[in-house]
């Protein structure tokens, strides 16, 4: 079955407002930002997202949340996104803020059908106490708090139930699929695209490269198509398109006509 679709338009055009969405990437990193761009071009509001981050102020999520589209997030790191935290603590924003092995899992146990879980993290914190702010009013009050979660205890050891998570739709981003929707993620893009694609009830993946069924080795492959309804090629400027999250520099050392560090030194600077 060829699930190739040719513009990104077309690909969330079936996304309705109100729509949950698991949304992969890491950080930047394998973010499917020609889709967010195609949601926020279209208008598409009422999200609710499912996410390991919300992007930053002006890529990946951020963009819908600068537009006010995006009511309800779950996150476990929201910290880079400084618009992300004056709409939640002013209250125009829901965040459920989980810890981020057990995002993961609860991804993984939505697209393999596992209702629920038990895990150790979490046990004694309010986590599993219940009590954490999803949401605020205008003047700070708590107005939704996590509920309390089931504990059992385990071979002496106490653990706290976890609910599975499915979505309407995942968004994803892969370095490599062909046109049965069979995807290829690069490094740090690999930590969550695989577990939102499988919980997403209708999946698309933006793609960096497509290639011809067959082409791909059955043992690169890290998600079956089976998890994928759409897969949109990127051009070749789109799959360029990566922005560094946050730019470390050093500083160039010294250099002399001679060797460095030496009296009358130039100072070199990057």
């Amino acid at each position: 079955m060829d699930k190739v679709i040719t513009s990104a338009a077309e690909a969330v055009a079936l996304i309705p407002d109100g729509a949950s969405l698991a949304v992969g990437g890491f950080g930047l990193c394998g973010i499917p930002s020609a889709l967010i761009q195609a949601l926020l071009e279209r208008g598409t509001t009422d999200l609710t997202v499912v996410s390991n981050n919300c992007g930053v102020d002006d890529r990946g999520l951020g963009v819908l949340l600068q537009a006010r589209r995006i009511v309800r997030a779950t996150s476990s790191y929201v910290g880079e996104n400084k618009e992300f935290a004056r709409q939640y603590l002013s209250g125009e924003i829901e965040l459920e803020l989980v810890p981020q092995g057990t995002l993961a899992e609860r991804l993984r146990a939505g697209g393999c059908g596992i209702p629920a879980f038990f895990t150790p993290a979490g046990v004694g914190t309010q986590v599993a106490e219940g009590g954490l702010p999803w949401r605020y009013d205008a003047e700070g009050a708590v107005t939704v708090a996590s509920p309390k979660k089931e504990v059992r205890e385990f071979r002496g050891a106490e653990y706290v139930l976890e609910e599975a998570i499915t979505t309407d739709f995942a968004l994803v981003r892969a370095v490599r699929g062909d046109r049965h929707g069979n995807l290829v993620f690069a490094k740090s893009a690999r930590n969550f695209n695989p577990l939102a694609a499988m919980a997403g009830r209708v999946t698309i993946a933006e793609v960096e490269e497509l290639v011809e069924p067959g082409e791909l080795d059955p043992d690169t492959v890290h998600l079956p198509g089976v998890f994928v309804q759409s897969v949109l090629p990127l051009s070749a400027a789109e799959a360029a398109d990566k922005r560094i999250e946050k730019v470390t520099v050093r500083r160039v050392p010294a250099v002399v006509d001679g060797a460095p560090g030496q009296p009358g030194a130039r100072r070199g600077r990057n």
